[in-house]
């Protein structure tokens, strides 16, 4: 082989490795949901509709939802907690997370697993911050 063809063929390799290292980084830094985001997105709607957590407390979610729902909840407990003990978070976003893969995999408890899990007051009391104080204007 003469030169040229190595020198074109050493370029090819390089930018095939360079293009393949760029795309898993990519997806390696898929952007996460934070609980902030997870909380917005699944367990609040607007007026007169109803959050993705209810129709999954009632067992109406559809497969697609319990999968974003999977998804989050997956997020949320790689998160750290923003106030609160980090044992406390695991152990809640774990569990919520179970019960939703419980619920994803049609298990008979799935949805008393998820009604169980999914203890709003539980986790807010511990884990979420206080709203800031109104400031006074005089």
């Amino acid at each position: 082989m003469n030169s040229s063809v190595k020198i074109v063929l050493a370029a090819i390799v390089g930018s095939t490795l360079a293009i393949l290292l760029v795309s898993s980084a990519v997806a390696e830094n898929k952007a996460k949901l934070t609980a902030k985001e997870v909380m917005q997105k699944f367990h609040k709607a607007p007026k007169d509709v109803d959050p993705v957590c209810k129709k999954a407390s009632e067992g109406k979610a559809t497969k697609e939802e319990i999968a974003q729902l999977v998804a989050a909840y997956r997020d949320m407990a790689s998160d750290k907690p923003v106030k609160g003990d980090a044992a406390s978070w695991k152990e809640k976003a774990a569990a919520l997370l179970a019960a939703t893969e419980a619920l994803q995999s049609g298990a008979a408890d799935g949805v008393a697993k998820y009604q169980a899990a999914v203890n709003c007051k539980g986790c807010h009391s511990v884990h979420k911050p206080a709203p800031p104080k109104a400031a006074v204007i005089r």
